[in-house]
């Protein structure tokens, strides 16, 4: 405790000096976050590699990829977003002027999550860092590589004095939040976030939460092949390709019509053995549960009778290796916990409605998913999905595509939408809400 309190005031004594809060300290920290990048990539992607499994196109494309993007837009944007905006005066306080001003808050507390350990780290830090706060930094222990490698490679590039980096597990984290933090900034889950808002509210200490959640998938059908082809393709990347299931924003189940379900679980079948391979021992490109309390927690899920008898494809385990291959289920039972609980992991249950509008209704009877994707190209339908729902994102026709998008975070809901096979895209923005389309 001796030495994180030592820690905390160092930082808090570096905020309070006043260095952060310059253009040139955070330009500096920006170009140095992208130079750790640079030099590091192979050790990022082993660490990955060791930690999870990761394939290094899937560690390049959602780790390393995402905070080059990230850090990159920050080090051209970073002066615009500290510039003064003009302020609107009424006419009787003429000839005053108004200004409003960004100011950083102060020592930021991050705590990073397994499933993403080093963009979902360096993310938020580059946030902070653009902000001109100082920062402390908590990887997930149960990415003991990454974890390692964020807390001897970053006191190389970044300021030392105002970047802290702290490993440890549950014992460190009660620590940390014992003390009094100008800004909290954790993802991970519910239950987790919930023990952190707690100790946050003893110091009135503002929190970002960026949890999990039941993200559905709406398939209509589709009036060709060709399209249909591609939505299933993209619910296959979906559901197994960020980490194997393991997202926040992973899609979780798919609610389509009775009728077109058996067309549907004869293509994902095509496309799973394609992607990935049909045999469990020589599945390629999927990350593997991260650890045995994890796999077990997912393995639980499949030994609920009624829902091993939904089992269409797949349900094969290698505890060895923490392995579950792909797996596809037909109307799990609904009050039961794989359609209850976050999955986080690679089953995929599919449900059958009479009719596609029938989704809205199921998806409103739930908690709030994080995103909802729909695939369709009934333009009433996709409306009534717009007006009726309420979830953190929607994207007609792909999957995962928001995360991408690095203005998405600034907007009260994110709205995209990609015609079948393009990837051509334009953007506005109207009425607090961001569309993304073809031209």
């Amino acid at each position: 405790m001796d030495r994180v309190e030592e820690m905390l005031g160092e930082v808090r004594r570096t905020f309070k000096g006043g260095r952060t809060r310059g253009v040139e300290w955070r330009k500096a920290q920006l170009q140095a976050l992208l130079n750790l990048l640079a030099e590091n990539e192979d050790k990022i992607i082993e660490a990955l590699r060791q930690d999870l499994g990761k394939h290094p196109v899937e560690a390049y494309r959602d780790e390393v990829g995402v905070v080059k993007k990230s850090a990159t837009n920050a080090f051209r944007c970073v002066e615009k977003w500290m510039a003064p905006q003009k302020g609107r005066i009424p006419v009787v306080f003429f000839p005053a002027r108004g200004a409003v001003v960004s100011e950083p808050l102060g020592v930021v507390l991050i705590f990073a999550s397994w499933n993403f350990p080093i963009s979902l780290a360096l993310d938020p830090v580059i946030g902070a860092i653009s902000a001109g706060n100082t920062v402390v930094l908590k990887p997930s222990d149960l990415a003991p590589k990454c974890s390692s490698f964020l807390a001897n490679t970053i006191p190389l590039y970044l300021d030392p004095e105002a970047i802290k980096v702290v490993e440890g597990g549950k014992d460190i984290s009660e620590q940390l939040l014992q003390l009094k933090w100008d800004k909290i900034f954790f993802t991970g889950s519910p239950q987790v976030a919930r023990l952190i808002m707690s100790a946050a509210a003893k110091h009135l200490t503002p929190v970002t939460l960026e949890l999990g959640g039941k993200c559905p998938t709406i398939l209509d059908t589709l009036s060709n092949s060709s399209d249909l082809q591609v939505a299933v393709k993209r619910i296959v990347g979906g559901k197994w390709g960020p980490c194997n299931g393991q997202a926040c924003i992973g899609i979780d189940y798919v609610l389509v019509e009775t009728q077109f379900a058996p067309v549907l679980i004869e293509l994902l079948k095509k496309f799973i053995k394609r992607f990935y391979g049909e045999n469990l021992k020589t599945l390629e490109n999927l990350a593997r549960i991260v650890n045995k309390h994890h796999f077990e927690r997912v393995h639980n899920l499949l030994k609920d009778p009624n829902v091993a008898a939904t089992i269409v494809y797949g349900g094969s385990v290698d505890e060895e290796n923490m392995v579950i291959e792909p797996t596809i289920l037909l109307n799990p039972p609904l009050d039961a916990e794989i359609m209850t609980e976050e999955i986080f992991g690679p089953l995929l249950p599919i449900i059958t409605l009479n009719n596609i509008e029938e989704s809205i209704q199921f998806i409103n009877s739930r908690p709030k998913p994080l995103a909802i994707y729909a695939f369709t190209k009934n333009d009433s339908l996709k409306e009534k999905i717009l007006q009726e729902t309420s979830s953190g994102s929607l994207t007609f026709n792909d999957a995962i595509i928001q995360l991408t998008h690095y203005h998405s975070e600034a907007l009260v809901r994110v709205v995209s939408d990609v015609t079948m096979g393009s990837s051509l895209l334009t953007h506005s923005v109207t009425k607090k809400q961001f569309y993304i389309g073809v031209s």
